[in-house]
């Protein structure tokens, strides 16, 4: 099985954490290090790593600090800390509900660094199945359109159809204003050899009038008990778009936290030069405003099929 260095892109190597840095995607394929919790802070925080990539990053972290704290009367203090630091980075993908499983590990005597070792085997394991689960949703001749970027999965389904005798291409929204469908996901979705055509947020209307897209595919970075879910800024209305041209809308999920609907989940405001600035040059005139929220609220009864990651 071949496999995107998105799919799996953070690695613990002795002491040192390595992060594939995704804003230096497509141009350059580098890694950058941490080596203590507030590196991976920063790391989350600048968005140098996301996604899966943040799961892992946290739960590596965890290896880490274990492994450089010895003094077992004050280890669970210690994580404490980190888990406080980690739950400060981005409110949207919460991370309470990982460091709540570390700490709960680590109170209650459980073997600590092989328990985290253990749940990473099974995450790696359950995306692969997650992939399996939607490439059998997906027919023979079909173009799917995806939004932002699901650390290594769309190539993983793509090369599961193909193994079915399927022809998948792909339609990919740029995704602003970072950029992870034009940067990341048609690199990762190009290098596995699939057909896949970048267009711009706004032409996904249009596109789909054509009747160039036979499915949705989408991620989600937090998912409410009801079914709702929080993905990248754009998702939702792609969502309305979908329900409106009657083409099935499948979401890539974790597992649900403990949000009771979409109105539940924190959406992160990140900073407005993000979108006033691209690459450090400012494109729009000094003293405009920028808002940018990261997230959108897509509701459950827009989706087609939820595919769920399975933790247990």
């Amino acid at each position: 099985m071949k496999f995107s260095p998105l799919f799996w892109p953070v690695t613990l190597q002795g002491k040192t954490i390595r992060i594939l840095d995704e804003t230096a995607l497509p141009h350059r394929l580098v890694y950058l290090t941490s080596h203590g919790y507030s590196d991976s802070c920063a790391a989350i925080k600048n968005m140098k790593t996301r996604a899966v990539g943040q799961v892992l990053l946290v739960m590596y972290t965890f290896l880490l600090e274990i492994e450089k704290h010895r003094n077992t009367k004050t280890l669970i203090p210690h994580l404490e800390k980190v888990a406080r630091s980690l739950n400060a980075t981005r409110p949207t993908l919460s991370f309470k509900m990982l460091t709540d499983m570390v700490l709960g590990w680590a109170r209650s005597g459980a073997p600590l660094a092989q328990t985290i070792t253990g749940f990473l085997d099974m995450l790696k394991v359950r995306r692969i199945e997650q992939a399996e689960k939607a490439s059998t949703l997906l027919s023979g001749n079909e173009c799917v359109l995806t939004h932002c970027n699901v650390s290594g999965l769309m190539p993983l389904i793509g090369e599961m159809c193909r193994k079915q005798n399927k022809d998948i291409s792909f339609f990919v929204t740029e995704t602003r204003p970072y950029l992870q469908g034009a940067r990341l996901t048609s690199w990762e979705l190009q290098r596995a050899g699939f057909d896949v055509t970048v267009i711009s947020d706004t032409m996904v209307a249009h596109v789909m009038s054509e009747d160039k897209i036979n499915s949705v595919i989408v991620g989600a970075d937090h998912l409410a008990l009801n079914g709702d879910f929080a993905n990248k800024i754009g998702t939702y209305q792609i969502a309305l778009l979908a329900k409106y041209f009657e083409i099935p809308l499948y979401v890539l999920c974790p597992p649900p936290s403990h949000a009771q609907t979409g109105d539940d989940i924190p959406i992160e405001i990140r900073p407005d030069k993000e979108l006033l600035e691209f690459n450090g040059i400012r494109i729009a005139p000094r003293g405009v405003k920028g808002y940018y929220p990261a997230f959108d609220i897509t509701p459950a009864e827009l989706v087609t099929r939820h595919i769920y990651l399975e933790i247990r």
